[in-house]
């Protein structure tokens, strides 16, 4: 169980309750903040890329690759049309592997990792190998 506490919201201070890691927060400047700290986009970013990351190393074998060398890249977009939503584009390269292994092992990881499981129609998310 992880457990985080923020005071203040998008401009305050965010921690970990057992003291790891606290951030200064700051509102993207798509909502009109500074952009000059950290913000829940960039924190959620992090947790998936690396997230997907470890589903790519638990099924590399099984797919024939070898994960270990795996570049997963999480992009999140805060969307401000109708509202505010977010989307999210996994990028993922493989150096010297085959595309389209990697392409497979990167639709069966989309359909383990928690993070793409909690985000299943929730928000759109986009798989591309690169």
């Amino acid at each position: 169980v992880t457990k985080a506490t923020t005071k203040g919201g998008r401009n305050g201070r965010a921690m970990l309750d057992d003291g790891g890691l606290a951030l200064a927060m700051a509102a993207p400047k798509e909502i009109g903040g500074a952009g000059d700290g950290h913000n829940p986009e960039q924190l959620f970013a992090l947790g998936y890329s690396s997230c997907f990351g470890q589903a790519l190393l638990v099924l590399g074998k099984k797919h024939g690759v070898d994960a270990q060398t795996a570049k997963v890249t999480c992009e999140v977009t805060l969307n401000t049309d109708g509202g505010l939503s977010l989307s999210a584009e996994l990028k993922v390269s493989i150096p010297g592997a085959d595309k389209d292994k990697v392409q497979a092992l990167v639709d069966e990881a989309h359909t383990v990792c928690p993070y793409s499981k909690a985000t299943k129609g929730s928000m759109p998310v986009k798989l591309s190998v690169v």
